[in-house]
């Protein structure tokens, strides 16, 4: 086993020999520079599919949270049902499905962009279900009951009571799966969808250099999902989410 490890691991090692050639993402240079305002022409679109996404994904799963907690059992199975659906299904195989099946099921034909955020929408939709079914129950129901007491109908008490309670607590892990959107949208280049990678994989076959690109297209993501991250940490600040994690801590 001690000789064999060694020779597994020359045979990748071995690709990395050569020279590298990062003028090509270089912005000094002029083709550089063309290379790289080409990658980073992806980025807006890239922001824009996920943000989409995370808005539909966000609404269907607050739709559906709500409907678990219906006295209407089909309400509640139904809603049980549509996250252990979303849940189960890849993200990849829902963006085939949608692009390619629907025009043959059900001749709806949508276009690439239109395609992307609801696959991406319908299968996030069902962890924020689950996130705002949890941000729902962790809330006393005392309180509940003594907007209630107060004269409040059941639709006041969830709205100005509980639902504000909810919504700081359920911001850290909004947060995080608008990362993961952001990250998933990556898929978004099997049908076609001009993002970040679809750029980075067009200029791959042009240049032949995946390693530069592929380094630029790390670093893309990186510097998006840092500055997400930061922007979620000032909301929670902004509305004291932090300091309920920490009481509750």
């Amino acid at each position: 086993m001690r000789r064999v490890l060694p020779l597994l691991l020359a045979v990748p090692l071995a690709g990395c020999a050569g020279s590298f050639a990062w003028h090509v993402v270089d912005p000094t240079d002029p083709r550089g520079w063309t290379n790289l305002s080409f990658l980073l022409s992806g980025l807006w679109p890239a922001v824009v599919l996920s943000v989409s996404a995370m808005a539909l994904s966000v609404t269907l799963g607050l739709v559906v949270a709500l409907a678990g907690f219906s006295r209407f059992a089909p309400l509640r199975y139904g809603s049980r049902a549509w996250v252990e659906l979303f849940r189960s299904v890849p993200i990849l195989v829902a963006l085939l499905w949608v692009f390619y099946g629907l025009p043959v099921v059900a001749d709806i034909r949508l276009g690439i962009f239109a395609a992307a955020v609801l696959a991406i929408a319908l299968c996030d939709s069902a962890f924020e279900a689950e996130i705002f079914r949890a941000g729902i129950q962790s809330v006393e129901r005392t309180q509940r009951e003594a907007a209630m007491a107060l004269g409040l109908s059941p639709w006041q008490a969830f709205r100005f009571v509980v639902f504000p309670q909810a919504l700081r607590r359920v911001l850290p892990p909004l947060g995080n799966q608008f990362v993961y959107v952001v990250k998933m949208s990556s898929l978004a280049s099997v049908i076609g969808y001009e993002e970040l990678t679809r750029r980075a994989n067009e200029l791959t076959v042009t240049v032949f250099r995946p390693l530069e690109i592929y380094t630029v297209l790390v670093l893309e993501y990186l510097a998006l999902v840092l500055l997400i991250s930061a922007g979620v940490r000032w909301m929670e600040r902004r509305l004291g989410a932090d300091q309920t994690i920490r009481r509750e801590g």
